[in-house]
């Protein structure tokens, strides 16, 4: 096989068995080839076409199948054992048709329609140790699966599988019989659940798209306080957002029974929303209704449209959870404008649209000193210059600010992570810890809260617990590569390999989508660099840092990491050129990452580089870091 001409790409591997199949066939040869037709044309097939699989070969008792989603492969694979379950019901025991089926994450070869490579050995030798009517998984689909599907995991530890050359971490999956082929979300979970995917802006203004978004959120941020409901994300969800959504592929994709859609028009001190509650199975409308209000009733509006979902889903609703539903956030609607565009821009994580939200949040204050939301906002601008290698940016101000939103509204799960943050970088670890695990508690599905406790991990030199936290943050916000690139690294010094390059390639496609979306964003280019120069893939590597340059040449944290992509690729006075101009700019906390980064190490003899050092004054490696 010629493999320098074929494609390379990273794929969700299924193989799946016919257990004693030559026994059955011994048996009666007719009946188990009927038997295991009807089962193909009736579930298999189906259920793989449902869950956009490709099917790559059939053997006579098996196949291998490709999935572009592993969340896929393996609901996919869960549904046909549950599927087969149902099948089995009263056929004599050694009459049946059972499968085991193993999924693995990996990198592939394909060549003529056909998938070779260690992502295809892997899942086949899974499928081998998978017991009668079971499931086995690679550490790497576990980690990206996440809590997306209502299955339980069992760890088996690490295997050593035929002819693989290195030890697999195995976890079984632990699905609920079931009669049926194709279970209902609201059957799965003990919950109600629901994804509210972002509303579409129908102002005629593209500048109104914040207040779209705005809505979106702020509907997610009110159901989220309902203990009876299941809400997916707000990072998750907009992964839709400019997208025409099939209902039930969000559905079948999030694990949830209904969805909610709806559109926004905003004119002048008038506002009109169009919603629609919908049934995830069939894609039938729940309920739908029109509100057109003053601007001055948003608050009320966004109650009514909480309430009346509540009331569709039958979920009880608590004193508690009434009152922090009904309580505004401000009484200022200008103050409220100015924190939406804020969010807006933040979540664009870039520089520039950071110090743009933070401004936005300063009014925003200015107009309500008591606007606690407002000051969390400053704490997330806080931490994200921090963390960028901002000179300006202090500790000090992600204290203040978080502190000042707690004060303001003990309930604040973004606050909780800030302050997190804050603690940490003052030295005080566990106080950090347990500020991480009140946010995560107060909303389980809050990318900061994992982001934030992913870096602390990190610069603490506690990589398992960085992969966790980061493999979370990625499964919560599909469309962020930072992420994945900080998995992919932390993997990569475990020596995890296969799972580092399985988390490289998502990393690397998420960056090449964002900078699609957003080419004056320099952030995936650099880190996709980086990436790339780790994974030896040179060319690409210096063509990536060039972009990543000429969209942002003066930027502190471009510069860091550009000069980490040539140092790793030997072009050390070019990376020593580099680091010269980032010292000049960034702080000295953040300069402390030298002393430490592994990126730096074919380059931390070099005489330059013990001199910059020198200049930096860097004498305390132990001083906390500043990560990418």
């Amino acid at each position: 096989m010629a493999e320098d001409h074929a494609e390379r790409r990273l794929a969700a591997i299924l193989a799946a068995d016919v257990v004693g199949y030559s026994r059955l066939m011994g048996i009666d040869e007719a009946a188990t080839l009927a038997a295991l037709k009807a089962s193909r044309k009736e579930l298999v097939d189906t259920s793989i076409a449902e869950h956009k699989g490709r099917i790559v070969k059939l053997t006579g008792d098996g196949m291998l199948v490709e999935f572009t989603s592993v969340v896929n492969a393996v609901a996919c694979a869960v549904e046909i054992q549950q599927g087969m379950c149902g099948r089995n019901a009263g056929v004599p025991e050694d009459r049946r048709i059972e499968f085991r089926i193993g999924v693995n994450l990996g990198d592939v070869v394909v060549e003529d329609g056909d998938i070779f490579g260690d992502g295809v050995n892997v899942a086949a030798r899974l499928e081998g140790i998978a017991e009668p009517g079971g499931i086995c998984i690679s550490a790497t689909a576990r980690e990206h699966v996440g809590n997306r599907l209502d299955v339980a995991f069992e760890d088996a530890g690490e295997q050593h599988l035929k002819n693989i050359e290195r030890p697999i971490r195995v976890f079984r999956v632990k699905p609920a019989a079931a009669p049926s082929s194709a279970p209902h979300p609201e059957r799965i979970g003990q919950k109600p659940s629901i994804a509210v995917l972002p509303f579409s802006n129908m102002s005629g203004d593209p500048e109104q798209e914040y207040f779209a978004d705005g809505m979106t959120e702020d509907l997610i941020t009110d159901l989220s306080k309902v203990s009876g409901l299941s809400v997916i994300a707000r990072n998750s969800v907009f992964a839709y957002k400019g997208k025409s959504a099939d209902i039930r592929e969000v559905s079948r994709h999030f694990g949830v029974a209904t969805v909610l859609e709806g559109s926004v028009r905003k004119a002048g001190q008038r506002v009109r929303i169009n919603a629609q509650l919908i049934d995830g199975k069939d894609g039938t409308h729940l309920w739908a209704d029109r509100y057109d209000r003053d601007l001055t009733d948003i608050f009320a509006l966004q109650d009514d449209i909480t309430k009346t979902i509540v009331d569709q889903l039958k979920v009880r609703l608590l004193p508690a959870e009434r009152r922090a539903i009904e309580a505004p956030p401000t009484l200022s609607i200008d103050a409220y404008n100015h924190y939406l565009q804020g969010r807006h821009f933040y979540h664009l994580h870039s520089t520039p649209h950071a110090r743009l939200a933070q401004r936005l949040f300063h009014k925003a204050v200015e107009l309500d000193p008591r606007y606690a939301r407002a000051y969390a906002g400053l704490a997330d601008c806080a931490w994200f210059l921090f963390t960028n290698h901002q000179h300006d940016a202090t500790a000090d101000e992600i204290m203040s600010a978080s502190m000042t939103a707690l004060q303001l509204d003990p309930t604040l799960p973004e606050a909780y992570a800030s302050h997190g943050l804050a603690l940490y970088l003052s030295g005080r670890r566990a106080d950090a810890v347990a500020e991480f695990d009140k946010a995560i508690a107060l909303d389980p599905n809050l990318f900061e809260a994992f982001y934030l406790y992913g870096y602390a991990c990190r610069d603490s030199d506690d990589k398992e617990g960085a992969v966790r936290m980061y493999a979370r943050a990625a499964e919560l916000a599909p469309n962020d590569c930072r992420t994945v690139f900080m998995q992919a690294q932390m993997l990569r010094d475990l020596g995890r390999l296969e799972e580092s390059l399985a988390a490289t390639r998502i990393g690397l496609d998420r960056a090449e989508r964002a900078l699609a979306a957003h080419p004056d964003i320099p952030s995936p280019a650099a880190l996709g660099a980086t990436a790339l120069a780790a994974i030896g893939e040179r060319p690409q590597a210096l063509e990536w840092a060039a972009r990543a340059l000429l969209i942002a040449p003066d930027d502190p944290l471009t510069q860091y990491n550009v000069a980490c992509v040539y140092a790793l690729l030997a072009e050390h006075e070019q990376a020593i050129d580099l680091l010269e101009q980032w010292s000049a700019n960034t702080n000295q906390v953040t300069r402390k990452w030298l002393v430490n980064d592994s990126d730096f190490d074919g380059i931390r003899q070099h005489p330059r580089f013990q001199q910059l050092l020198r200049r930096a004054e860097l004498g305390d490696p132990a001083m906390p870091r500043a990560g990418r």
